[in-house]
């Protein structure tokens, strides 16, 4: 006997045979078990998914018959044994008329077909005509078949089967069930081609059906054919080598090698890794496909681990590499490896589109992260993020009396000066009444700024709104502070006790210790920006021995940590009086510490906290609410000392 090849020997003869497609045979198995038949069925899909096989197997349960002869005889589970079963299996059932719609398009053709729709089924229960390609069929045909599609004798069942489902009149399409077959997933096509295999008992790699599942693009006949060929081509065996070879797809290990060279930011390592990959006279632009996947990989990697597949037999390999990117690097890694990808066909050649695409990931890389970070798995977003941070950070910095109000002081000293007439007109601005929200404004700024040298400075850095601003204060402070601004930035430009960090910083080098309490009340001082500071901001002093300064750093920051970043904060804290050799590490935040992030957001969350209760609490507001039913929305209450 001949051989048969893979894809019809283990053709499915039972919906319970059946690989995939679950929703359509879920609706067809309980229709026949309700006895519930509609009269035409239309198939779509891609090719090799089991359009033609699902109409098989519905001929069958229609004319199975196990049960009886009747229509009770209709059954989901055919029995394969009987005469319909049988013939329609080997494909000699006179009442299952299969026609081919892309040989016969005319509608002469239809018409001689639907001149024995009338006569009753001669073997059967039911005379099924099973058209496939129907889409072919012309405008005519489908006019010729409209009348007897909608209204059909009661022993006739029409199963039209395409892959372009688009092409189909709607008059057609609304005479009919239609089913959509699904692509069939690489995962369903490996596992079915391991039982086959294992079932024809020849030798296999499950990489190799990895190869042959992705190749065979949803497709299970086109798998199961190229299976016959790997079979062939690898003399009774379907290996690695062997597929890869045959199907003309790259080594993931030199795909994995150019990964690796990206992770290591090494520019000399990735044009060698491309130098030895052109002696193999690869397809750049599949390089390039691969290159991107595994990007895609490694994002899943580093957010689901778990939902990493074994694709390649490198999932162990793929968890070590995701690592050491951060998840920032495989966004940008994989956008330019698409772009590249378009890129392409405007390149001078293939080799030198891929080389440059691999050189820009690197060199639009983040400068700020100049060493690739091993980064915990899966990721989770840092918490407490805001954008609120910078804000309160530089208010409580104002409040402590950092280095940044001394800068602020040749600002302000025009400005008080400008408003020295204003005081004396104070004493009208006694109408209590328009104020009385913002007189809950300066007390919580008269909590941390009790000393008399920082008040001035909040008043004087609102210029928006100086006379609501200075009708809360005590007028004769307002007059006796503002003559002498001039004078208070000369004492502070020639005595450095006037800003308190100084002071402290020169006690605390003076003592040799640098204290957490000092970290954080010099914070602002220190000057830093961009992502220096946001490093900075996630960190607590942990140890202070007069030469090295120890730092322990948040660990949902620990992407950050570079050596630039930490060069820049020991040179900040140099210049404002603290030289020690700097020293960060990741580790638990103690509870009992806040860093100046969380100090700065606690601090925001109290101004805020205060002025919605000193909203609630005025008499204009609840006048509002009273009449009006007013509703005060807290989230778009901002203390006024955030306004700027």
């Amino acid at each position: 006997m001949s051989y048969q090849v893979l894809a019809r020997k283990w053709r499915p003869r039972t919906f319970h045979e059946l690989v995939g497609q679950e929703h359509v045979q879920r609706a067809l198995v309980n229709a026949l078990d309700q006895g519930r038949l509609h009269h035409a069925y239309l198939f779509t899909g891609t090719r090799g998914v089991g359009k033609t096989t699902l109409a098989r197997i519905l001929a069958k349960c229609l004319n199975c018959t196990a049960g009886g002869r009747g229509d009770e005889g209709v059954t989901s589970t055919p029995c394969g044994e009987c005469d319909s079963c049988r013939a329609i299996d080997e494909g000699r059932f006179v009442d299952l008329i299969e026609v081919d719609a892309a040989s016969r398009t005319k509608v002469e053709d239809t018409r001689e077909l639907l001149d024995n729709v009338q006569y009753a089924p001669t073997q059967g229960r039911y005379k099924v005509y099973l058209i496939d390609e129907v889409h072919m069929l012309s405008t005519s045909s489908f006019n010729a078949l409209l009348k007897t599609l909608e209204e059909p004798p009661p022993h006739v069942k029409f199963l039209l089967a395409t892959t372009d489902p688009q092409k189909l009149p709607p008059t057609v399409l609304s005479r009919c069930l239609q089913f959509t077959l699904k692509h069939m997933p690489p995962e369903r096509i490996v596992e079915h081609l391991a039982r086959v295999l294992e079932a024809e008992s020849v030798p296999f790699e499950e990489s190799a059906l990895w190869l042959l599942g992705r190749a065979a693009e949803g497709s299970m006949r086109d798998a199961m054919s190229l299976t016959d060929q790997a079979i062939a081509f690898g003399q009774g065996r379907v290996e690695h080598a062997d597929v890869a070879a045959m199907l003309g797809t790259l080594d993931q290990r030199h795909v994995l090698a150019l990964v690796e060279a990206l992770a290591e930011v090494d520019a000399a390592r990735l044009l060698a890794e491309v130098a030895n990959l052109a002696e193999r006279a690869p397809d750049f632009a599949g390089v390039l496909d691969e290159v991107t996947a595994v990007l895609h990989r490694l994002a899943i990697a580093q957010m689901v681990p778990e939902a990493l597949d074994n694709a390649q037999g490198d999932r162990e390999a793929l968890l070590a590499l995701a690592s050491r990117f951060t998840a920032e690097d495989v966004q940008l890694y994989y956008q330019i490896g698409i772009q590249g990808r378009g890129d392409m066909a405007s390149a001078p050649d293939l080799r030198t589109a891929l080389e440059m695409t691999l050189l820009r990931m690197l060199a639009f890389r983040p400068q700020g992260v100049p060493r690739p970070a091993t980064t915990p798995l899966p990721l989770r977003a840092a918490p407490g993020e805001g954008g609120s941070t910078p804000s309160a950070g530089q208010s409580e910095g104002l409040a402590a009396g950092g280095a940044p109000p001394s800068g602020a002081s040749t600002e302000p000293a025009p400005e008080s000066s400008s408003r020295e007439p204003s005081p004396p007109s104070e004493p009208p601005a006694e109408p209590v009444a328009p104020p009385p929200w913002v007189e809950a404004d300066p007390a919580p700024e008269s909590g941390p700024a009790t000393s008399s040298p920082p008040e001035p400075e909040p008043a004087a850095s609102r210029p928006p709104t100086p006379p609501v601003d200075a009708a809360p204060l005590e007028p004769s402070a307002a007059v006796e502070d503002t003559p002498p601004p001039d004078s208070s930035s000369a004492d502070q430009a020639a005595a450095p006790d006037a800003a308190e960090p100084e002071p402290a910083a020169v006690s605390n080098a003076a003592d040799g210790r640098f204290s957490h309490a000092d970290w954080l009340a010099g914070f602002e001082a220190l000057g830093l920006g961009g992502l220096t500071r946001n490093l900075a901001a996630g960190c607590v002093v942990e140890e202070d021995d007069g030469e090295r300064l120890k730092l322990r750093l948040d660990p949902t920051l620990s992407a950050m940590r570079a050596e630039i970043h930490i060069e820049r904060m020991q040179q900040a804290l140099a210049e404002h009086g603290v030289p020690r050799r700097l020293v960060v590490e990741e580790g638990e935040i103690p509870s009992s510490l806040e860093t100046p992030r969380q100090q700065a957001e606690r601090l925001a969350a109290q101004r805020h906290a205060a002025a919605v209760e000193a909203l609630g609490s005025d008499p204009h507001v609840q006048q509002l609410q009273q009449a009006f039913g007013a509703r005060l929305i807290e989230s778009t209450v901002k203390p006024a000392g955030d306004l700027h």
